[in-house]
């Protein structure tokens, strides 16, 4: 799916891709989003793109390099 973009989306779309992204696959060895996430809540972390502030992919750049 892509990703939608802030311009063309509503928040409850944005806030669904989130959720949907970031849904758990039930197969921890392979997926590593947990490992990303770090028990974080991803609606917390992609707040500023829910609510049409950034963008997801700066978001997502900026997460990776805070490892």
């Amino acid at each position: 799916m892509t990703t939608p973009s802030i311009d063309s989306s509503t928040r409850e779309e944005r806030l669904d891709y989130v959720l949907n992204e970031w849904r758990c696959l039930h197969n921890c060895e392979l997926c590593g989003k947990c490992h990303i996430l770090k028990g974080r809540s991803e609606e917390k972390l992609y707040a500023d793109y829910i609510d049409g502030k950034r963008s997801y992919m700066d978001i997502t750049l900026e997460i990776r390099s805070n490892r």
